[in-house]
């Protein structure tokens, strides 16, 4: 584990896992909110030297290319990549799964993501924000009880690599869809649950952190 050193200040136990959350658009602060609930201190991540200072990363929901572009100004793409590369755990919603995906579809042509899941992810797929929904999600890693899935401009995944585990599908239009998946210590959501109420997915990345030490 890292040092405490840096914008975490005093607060952070040196044996709790520092959870950064990327914040350079988008819900970082619902996200914040819930790892707070949970117990957890997170701190945002800007910069590559803030990055440098996490053991995980969540990038929240937003919108993927201003993110894109965002993080190719501020240098922190190719850091970002790195470090996922690496092994770190990163759990990302919304925008922050189209950020994982190897490969995209309906992607402006400059955008850029920082990969780590073996997916081809269709931007927008659920449609635009007047088509936003909230359908129960059966992801059985979480508990028996539904999760309240809530879908913003929400991607969905068209196809995935062997090592991915599926976790979570919803039944859209005729057709099953891929909502949740995990890949070694990289966890994705379409859905948005910082803003569920319910902690549950925010917890199995807690403990997804708490296995990679």
């Amino acid at each position: 584990m890292t040092s405490v050193a840096g914008h975490w200040g005093e607060s952070v136990h040196p044996d709790q896992p520092r959870i950064g959350v990327l914040a350079l658009q988008g819900a970082f602060r619902e996200h914040l909110s819930a790892l707070h609930r949970l117990g957890v201190t997170g701190g945002t991540v800007r910069t590559a030297d803030q990055l440098a200072d996490v053991d995980a990363l969540i990038i929240p929901g937003g919108e993927s290319s201003a993110m894109s572009r965002l993080a190719i100004d501020l240098e922190v793409l190719a850091p970002v990549a790195d470090r996922i590369r690496a092994g770190m755990p990163t759990f990302g919603t919304c925008a922050g799964m189209i950020m994982l995906a190897n490969d995209l579809r309906d992607a402006r042509p400059d955008q850029r993501q920082f990969g780590g899941l073996d997916l081809v992810v269709r931007r927008n797929a659920f449609g635009r924000q007047v088509a936003s929904f909230e359908a129960p999600v059966d992801m059985p890693c979480i508990g028996e009880v539904s999760f309240p899935g809530v879908f913003i401009r929400a991607p969905w995944v068209e196809s995935s690599g062997a090592e991915v585990e599926v976790l979570a599908t919803i039944a859209h239009g005729g057709a099953t869809r891929i909502v949740a998946v995990r890949q070694r210590n990289v966890l994705a959501t379409a859905f948005h649950p910082e803003i569920s109420g319910d902690d549950r997915v925010h917890q199995l990345f807690l403990s997804m952190v708490n296995q990679s030490e």
